[in-house]
């Protein structure tokens, strides 16, 4: 078969798959994810050596420092990862759910009810976790989901492709409601995010050059964000220790993560006092700045630094530069910080917190399937009520409109 065949057939077994999950319950659901947890434990020494090879392979390839760290599978990201299976299958279900209910005048009941999308296709970089991640909040939703993950993470995503399945096919539920794309070509994605009346929504989780390609492409839904311009603006009303260490947090924790600071805007009324304690700080990290970096994704130690005269030339300097994922303020003036908050057109908007937060985990939605920065549909951290849409159930005795 070509890579088309190859394609649609992998889609029409996941379309399958997706309408037997319609009609599992909670309980069977919760009881695949606690196998799927246990299925990966037991299986922990072949994911870790698969890894070990990627990561290898990588290194001597020469991919980039920010992605070979996105690459490694650490024994606490395995743990966390495992972890996030758990806390998924402890989280409310939202599929039936009633959203609103109305009587109206002409004897029809109407429901808006929570339900799945169907086929859920996601296609990665680097990152293995994400497989296993993705693949528990769309079981959890009654979706099936097909994955497509870099070449650099191959041995690493069979390895937990094959945990995850059997797992599923221990507790009588369909192996296909997780599939994973394992052969090379670019034309897989294109094939992927073309088939109309099989997959249902796609969603990258990778560089900004992967998402263009796919929105591109697609003639199915796409959620996504482009990139993470991701901006700390320092008040002159803040308290400067505070801002120092939601800097360190948003800055070096994770470099490489979409969600860490690549901006710091400072007012003009404490630049005197705050940009030497920053030059003393990055120069005991390990962080180079910049003053002409406005727009710049980094993913690494670097930070672009400019002055504004006041929160609402910050402001200006975010929704012009910014990526519209996560903006934050620093300061003691709650008007100014609401200020901010409110005109801020970000997905995420934060006050005295670092920009870190932005994660489907820490916002108590268990593992995320992708942050969107779009408006319709999804925006920020997808969890599992953004792996559902809706219908209108209506009800009668008969009725007839007049």
């Amino acid at each position: 078969m070509d890579t088309r065949d190859r394609i649609l057939d992998l889609a029409a077994g996941a379309k399958k798959a997706a309408g037997e999950m319609r009609s599992v319950d909670t309980a069977r659901k919760n009881a695949a994810l606690s196998m799927i947890a246990e299925a990966l434990e037991a299986d922990a020494a072949a994911i870790a050596a698969a890894n070990a090879e990627d990561v290898a392979e990588a290194g001597k390839n020469g991919l980039a420092p920010a992605m070979v760290d996105r690459l490694t599978l650490t024994p606490s990201r395995f743990k966390s990862m495992v972890d996030g299976v758990r806390h998924v299958a402890n989280l409310p279900d939202p599929t039936g759910e009633t959203i609103w209910r109305r009587e109206m005048p002409s004897g029809i009941a109407i429901e808006k009810r929570r339900e799945p999308f169907g086929v859920v296709a996601v296609v990665f970089e680097s990152r293995p976790n994400v497989l296993v991640d993705t693949a528990a909040l769309c079981l959890k939703t009654g979706n099936a989901i097909i994955l497509r993950g870099g070449k650099e993470a191959i041995r690493s995503n069979v390895a937990l492709a094959k945990s995850v399945r059997r797992a599923l096919a221990s507790v009588g539920l369909p192996e296909n409601a997780v599939s994973l794309v394992d052969f090379p070509g670019h034309e897989a994605v294109t094939e992927l995010v073309r088939a109309v009346g099989l997959v249902d929504v796609a969603i990258p989780r990778g560089g900004e050059r992967l998402i263009r390609a796919m929105c591109e492409a697609a003639l199915v839904p796409v959620l996504k964000h482009y990139k993470g311009v991701c901006h700390i603006y320092v008040d002159d009303k803040a308290d400067l220790e505070m801002a120092l260490s939601i800097l360190d947090n948003a800055k070096v924790q994770r470099p490489s993560a979409c969600n860490a600071a690549e901006c710091l805007l400072v007012h003009k009324g404490i630049a005197d006092a705050f940009l030497p304690k920053v030059e003393e700080w990055a120069k005991r990290r390990g962080v180079t700045l910049h003053d002409d970096g406005a727009g710049v994704e980094y993913l690494s130690l670097d930070l672009n630094v400019a002055t504004v005269s006041g929160c609402r030339e910050a402001i200006e300097y975010v929704n012009r530069n910014g990526s519209h994922h996560s903006d934050a303020i620093v300061t003691a003036d709650a008007e100014r910080a609401a200020e901010f908050l409110r005109d801020v057109d970000s997905a995420c908007v934060y006050h005295n917190a670092s920009t870190r937060f932005t994660d489907g985990a820490e916002f108590g939605m268990g593992a995320e399937i992708g942050i969107s920065t779009d408006k319709l549909h999804a925006r920020g951290p997808m969890g599992l009520e953004e792996l559902t849409t809706y219908k209108y159930v209506v009800r009668g005795d008969g009725a007839c409109r007049n």
